[in-house]
């Protein structure tokens, strides 16, 4: 399963470096250490082979996890004040 966007794509890169002992674990933040422990080396390459081109930047956010904007309502105004 490819990256869904850049952010991910760099996340899972920098898991898999430090998979590979590349780089010291100590130094992932966030995603990136999240997916160091719980994705094989396999699952990491795939995600940090793809190509980037055509990727958002960041993975958009689906519709039931964004808050909709309540309009308050209003009844008439008094008159007077």
């Amino acid at each position: 399963m490819p990256a869904k966007s850049a952010a991910q794509q760099k996340a899972a890169g920098a898991a898999l470096s430090a998979k590979r002992g590349k780089t010291s674990v100590s130094k992932l933040r966030g995603a990136s250490k999240s997916m160091y422990k719980s994705m094989s080396e396999r699952q990491l390459d795939e995600f940090a082979s793809a190509k980037r081109k055509g990727k958002p930047a960041h993975a958009a956010k689906s519709r039931s996890s964004t808050r909709k904007s309540s309009a308050r309502k209003t009844g008439p105004r008094k008159k007077g004040r």
